[in-house]
């Protein structure tokens, strides 16, 4: 029998034209642009455009992908959209992405994780790749975050925003040093009323708002993500010095910063792009990805560790050979 890994052969990211400054959020909300950088290390937000769908991002970051990736959306067997804000609660985002793109010979579905779902997506997508089912995989994470926000409520609505990432993986033989080395993927519903959704829809919005205990988050998140971390870690025989690139899910500065510490990462290895994207759930990592690729940061060769925590309580990891 045939053994696969799956190599990543493309990126690219998407972000609404509009910008909203911590400025401009406190001429409407109680807060202050200094209150803001203080707690999460956020600077601005993309927010999007009037009728901009989920599927509308994720397209736009796949269209870039793929021409990185230089193939044709017709090469693609699967697609799956990590997504907390799909477009309607059925079918998923991921068919109506497919039919924008072209990619009729894809089998499409979303995975739901909140700010973990890209490191789902990536994993179930990893799986398909090396069962042979598919080829080439597109996995993309994308939140229309700003759709959940209360802008009355100061603790929320700074620190979201919108966006969409993507991915291309290959199918390439195990022997292939560069790939996907291992993912490893963790809940805990304990903790499930963290970070929720609530069921206040009023007739200017189609969801509820998002309700969070900032403090339960922050207190679990150093701890729940240096699990996943030493996971992939350990599963590769790996120390934190072998690491080239650390992509955390950009949710907090201080977060970020505190796992890092943790491991004896230096700010060197850290990519952070929370300062202008703020925290865009599922598509944070992706995002920031893209970012690091595109600006010449990681390169073909590099160890690349990503992870995130997310509403459930989810989290998980993924330990990459650019």
């Amino acid at each position: 029998m045939s053994s696969f890994r799956s190599q990543v052969i493309g990126c690219g990211g998407y972000l609404p034209e509009t910008i909203v400054t911590n400025h401009d959020l406190a001429k409407k909300v109680d807060t202050t642009d200094e209150w803001i950088r203080e707690r999460s290390g956020i600077e601005k937000r993309h927010i999007v455009a009037d009728k901009q769908m989920c599927s509308d991002l994720c397209y736009l970051a796949a269209l870039k992908a793929i021409k990185n990736a230089g193939i044709e959306p017709s090469d693609i067997g699967c697609i799956v959209v990590g997504t907390t804000t799909p477009d309607h609660p059925c079918p998923a985002t991921a068919t109506r992405v497919q039919t924008k793109l072209g990619a009729h010979k894809a089998f499409s579905f979303d995975v739901q994780a909140v700010c973990s779902g890209f490191v789902y997506a990536l994993a179930v997508a990893d799986n398909f790749v090396r069962c042979g089912q598919a080829k080439y995989a597109l996995v993309i994470g994308a939140d229309v975050m700003s759709e959940l926000l209360d802008w009355n409520d100061r603790s929320t609505c700074v620190l979201f925003g919108d966006g969409a990432g993507a991915l291309i993986l290959k199918s390439v033989p195990e022997s292939e040093e560069r790939g996907i080395l291992s993912t490893h993927l963790f809940s805990d519903g304990e903790h499930y009323d963290a970070l929720y959704v609530d069921n206040s829809v009023d007739t200017d919005k189609r969801r509820g708002y998002i309700r969070m205990q900032g403090r339960e988050i922050f207190k679990n998140a150093i701890q729940k993500i240096g699990e996943a971390v030493e996971k992939a870690l350990d599963h590769n025989n790996l120390t934190p010095a072998d690491i080239d690139w650390f992509v955390p899910h950009q949710a907090n500065k201080r977060i970020i910063l505190g796992v890092s510490e943790k491991f004896n990462l230096p700010p060197s290895k850290v990519v952070i792009t929370i300062d202008q994207h703020a925290n865009t759930s599922a598509a944070s990592i992706p995002l920031a990805l893209a970012t690091a690729v595109e600006d010449g940061r990681i390169q073909p060769g590099h160890l690349v560790l990503i992870e995130a925590m997310g509403g459930g309580l989810t989290w998980g990891s993924a330990l990459i050979r650019w």
